[in-house]
């Protein structure tokens, strides 16, 4: 039997970060002694922030939760687990849908690190409808996001779009 810290990990792309996201993360990290917050660096997935902004971001929104580490990283995330003795890896869904591609991911991750154990967490109800790609269509056409994402996330999606439409 492997004993390993109790140490869990929610990678994803984050882009941008979502209240659901941040409700997942924080409800992830009462149940562990640490958590990673892992950005997906994945080159085939256009994304409107860097690896590195979002990884700011959730660093500045989640600075107050001393046992969450935001890291990026680029490669399977049952590599990342298995590079930093995770034995858990969260996986936050919002309906019935999301199980759905969520269980056949973790079928797979399990054949790959089997001592790796996947937990399904279901999203608070009150973000159940919150999609990264949704959220950044809407501010494309300046509808109001701020009840969808972080303060921070508001203002630098703002300025992003913006740039963009220069």
């Amino acid at each position: 039997m492997i004993v390993r810290e109790r140490t869990a990990m929610l990678p994803g792309s984050f882009d941008p970060p979502t209240n659901g996201h941040i409700d997942i993360i924080e409800r992830s990290a009462k149940l562990y002694e640490k958590l990673y917050v892992v950005v997906a660096d994945n080159v085939q997935k256009q994304c409107l922030f860097t690896p590195d902004e979002r990884m700011e971001m959730l660093r500045q929104i989640l600075k107050n939760n001393h046992n969450i580490e935001v890291v990026s990283y680029r490669g399977l995330v049952v590599d990342f687990a298995r590079q930093h003795n995770v034995g858990v890896m969260v996986r936050g869904v919002r309906a019935l849908v999301d199980f759905g591609y969520e269980f056949e991911l973790a079928m797979t991750n399990k054949q790959l690190n089997p001592d790796l154990e996947i937990l399904f967490m279901p999203t608070s109800p009150k973000y159940f409808q919150l999609r990264s790609s949704a959220i950044k269509e809407m501010a494309a056409y300046g509808a109001d996001i701020s009840p969808m994402v972080p303060p921070l996330v508001v203002q630098l999606m703002r300025n992003r779009i913006k740039l963009l439409t220069l």
